[in-house]
């Protein structure tokens, strides 16, 4: 545990860092990192920050809201197409650098970052147009918020889907409580467990994307989406239809041969069952899981667990209410110093000292805490 003083300087660490990437953050502000366009009857947002793969961050959030929000209710506007620059990423995630640094010392960007991005995700889910995101590359993290909970989510053979937050003391949010435990099986608690990465064509056997065209065709793809004439959701989705080699099936065992065992492993009614489960069956992949959740934050472990057991039942809205309130129980932890963001993220340490360090250590009453209701404070959508 960290003394008195190591807080003190911890934090003040913390603040001159967030002071030097919000000075970053106003220097790359000079140049567009949300690029707007409406070609014909479609509005078109490319996220442009290629350099950091297109991680999302506060700036762009509050350029994309508006905008979503005016295309939504705009008689010129048919449809949205949303895609990332660069081509090696439609959005590797969130900017939790500049969030963790603001969450350990109590600044509001901690608190503003995740109430406006969810915000965001709800737009996303309820949009009434059609709304067609090409997760063409890497989609982590927050790029899964801006893509999952729209109508139609392309991916390539170069998407890589990846939840890894319980690797740095977070949890799968944007979102991630309701699509999870939506997919098949316990497919959704092992992605959300062990930050696993799906590529290619399995990111939509999964569920998560809802075609596969292959990146050559993905600019043609687009053109004949912005050419359709006020196009309805039949239409969009026989154009997207058409650029399938084959018809769509959802399929259990998809290409990697140990999903079946991801699937039966990760059937319990509680992570310790999950680690029993694994360590009992004793095969090479169990034992890789075994030791891959070795690594995690046991309490981001348990709170992933309950989260994803709740919003299996909940609306969009309801889970993303509930992940508000996860959200500010994890920057409030890391502003006491209990848990390691900052070395996984910041400090690249890559053996981070969890507190507490061990499932049995995390109380029942502790993960429950992170659930409750924060009064006035609470995410209104």
């Amino acid at each position: 545990p960290f003394s008195h003083l190591s807080c003190i300087v911890f934090r003040f660490r913390s603040l001159c860092r967030l002071q030097r990437i919000r000075g970053q953050m106003m220097t790359s502000q000079a140049g567009a990192e949300i690029l707007v366009e409406k070609v014909g009857n479609a509005g078109v947002i490319t996220l442009n920050r290629p350099k950091a793969l297109n991680a999302l961050n506060m700036n762009m959030i509050r350029l994309m809201y508006p905008q979503l929000k005016k295309w939504e209710t705009d008689k010129e506007t048919d449809i949205v197409i949303v895609k990332g620059a660069g081509g090696k990423a439609f959005c590797a995630g969130g900017d939790i650098r500049a969030v963790t640094e603001a969450g350990k010392i109590g600044d509001a960007l901690a608190k503003n970052f995740f109430r406006e991005e969810y915000i965001l995700n709800n737009t996303i889910g309820t949009y009434q147009k059609p709304y067609v995101a090409l997760i063409d590359g890497i989609t982590m993290g927050g790029g899964v918020g801006l893509s999952v909970h729209g109508r139609f989510r392309v991916a390539t053979e170069k998407t890589l889907f990846a939840m890894p937050e319980t690797a740095i003391g977070l949890f799968p949010d944007v979102g991630g409580g309701y699509f999870l435990p939506r997919l098949q099986g316990q497919l959704g608690l092992f992605l959300a467990l062990t930050g696993f990465r799906l590529k290619g064509r399995d990111v939509q056997r999964a569920g998560v994307a809802s075609h596969f065209v292959e990146s050559q065709k993905i600019a043609a793809l687009e053109k004949e989406l912005v050419d359709l004439k006020t196009p309805s959701i039949e239409d969009v989705s026989r154009v997207l239809d058409s650029y399938q080699k084959r018809p769509y099936v959802l399929q259990l065992t998809m290409s990697h041969p140990c999903i079946p065992a991801a699937l039966r492993l990760f059937q319990s009614n509680s992570v310790e069952g999950i680690v029993h489960n694994l360590k009992t069956d004793g095969s090479p992949f169990a034992q890789k899981q075994a030791e891959t959740l070795a690594k995690m934050s046991p309490t981001s472990l348990k709170i992933t667990f309950k989260q994803l057991q709740a919003g299996g039942t909940m609306s969009l809205q309801e889970v993303l209410v509930m992940e508000y309130r996860l959200s500010q129980a994890c920057m409030y932890a890391i502003r006491c110093c209990f848990f390691c963001v900052c070395l996984v993220l910041v400090d690249k340490d890559h053996s981070p000292k969890w507190s507490p360090s061990t499932l049995k250590e995390v109380s029942e009453q502790s993960v429950e805490d992170c659930f409750s209701s924060l009064g006035e404070r609470d995410l209104k959508l």
